[in-house]
């Protein structure tokens, strides 16, 4: 088989623009491996990339797709720690909605003993992002309040349960009183429901957050600098609201806050390797052991992209969403 079923993005705009097509099948380059993929899954920098606003690093894929989960059928030369037959869920640096996909070695996981492949597709992308952000980046100790906005997506539910097992209060923000109650199901000890609460208020009122995981930006941004206790982290990863705001510093000089932030795509291939060595010491055991599992809200067959991206841009998903692409 030469050729393989994928979905590409015919021009920049809403999900109607996801099409089904045909390309040539990848080929590995040194240190890569192709997955026949079962389950893709979908992510917010998907949507960025198909409405124009995230171009793929220079040499990957212009097809969509961050993460996915399958069976290796081809290793390139360089690859001594995976066999053809091996079944993974891997870091991709795009081109997760196909049948198959190229990716460097180092970026892939094995699927953890009693978690399916449709769950392992959830795993990457949002384990990837919320270690390096919350525990190597954020430097999230036990005992330390933990703020994290958006709490039901897949973000959102990744941080609740990692800083949870790891020991650190954990509050979330979300949009509706099902969503909060969902968020205190995975460990939150306290959400607060962002439409008629004030989340600067009550973190005030527990003494600051530590540490604050953002997505959100914009208007929240000064926002989370108030909602900080003294010598606390903000670490800022999207801006679903823009990145533009107006703020007074003063604060962060007089309070020793900390303002930092990460995208995970431009980030070196070693850095990537890094990460997924800690993941795969610190977190795969608990997966494992089910302590931690990833969330799952909807599947969709890989010809209907388009419905999976609008019910993620819709937010009235909880937890992850994924593609169905061979199964398993």
């Amino acid at each position: 088989m030469t050729t393989m079923r994928a979905v590409e993005i015919v021009e920049a705009g809403g999900p109607e623009v996801l099409h089904l097509t045909t390309r040539p099948r990848p080929v590995p380059r040194y240190d890569e491996v192709v997955i026949r993929v079962g389950w893709a899954g979908v992510n917010r920098p998907d949507a960025l990339q198909r409405a124009g606003l995230y171009a793929p690093p220079k040499g990957a894929s212009d097809l969509p797709g961050l993460e996915a989960a399958g069976e290796i059928v081809d290793i390139g030369a360089g690859v001594t720690q995976w066999a053809v037959g091996d079944r993974v869920c891997g870091l991709l640096p795009g081109g997760g909605y196909a049948e198959f996909v190229a990716t460097p070695a180092a970026h892939c996981l094995p699927v953890p003993e009693g978690v399916s492949l449709k769950e392992a597709a959830c795993l990457p992308e949002t384990f990837f992002t919320v270690w390096s952000n919350v525990f190597m980046r954020g430097g999230l100790t036990a005992g330390e309040r933990f703020l994290v906005h958006g709490g039901t997506s897949g973000i959102g539910t990744t941080a609740i349960q990692l800083a949870s097992f790891f020991g650190a209060r954990v509050f979330v923000t979300a949009g509706s009183d099902a969503k909060c109650a969902a968020c205190e199901t995975l460990g939150a000890e306290r959400a607060i429901n962002y439409r008629d609460e004030d989340f600067v208020a009550i973190m005030r009122d527990a003494g600051g957050a530590n540490l604050i995981l953002d997505m959100v930006g914009g208007a929240y941004l000064p926002r989370n600098v108030k909602a900080l206790a003294d010598d606390g982290r903000l670490v800022q990863i999207a801006f679903l609201q823009g990145a533009k705001v107006e703020m007074n510093f003063a604060q962060v000089m007089m309070r020793r806050l900390t303002l930092t932030g990460s995208t995970l795509r431009p980030q070196s291939d070693a850095a990537k390797a890094a990460i997924a060595s800690e993941l795969i010491q610190n977190v795969w055991p608990q997966i494992s052991s089910g302590r931690i599992r990833p969330v799952m809200d909807s599947s969709f067959p890989l010809a209907e992209a388009h419905a999976a991206h609008a019910r993620m841009e819709s937010s009235a998903h909880i937890g992850k969403i994924v593609l169905e692409v061979a199964g398993g």
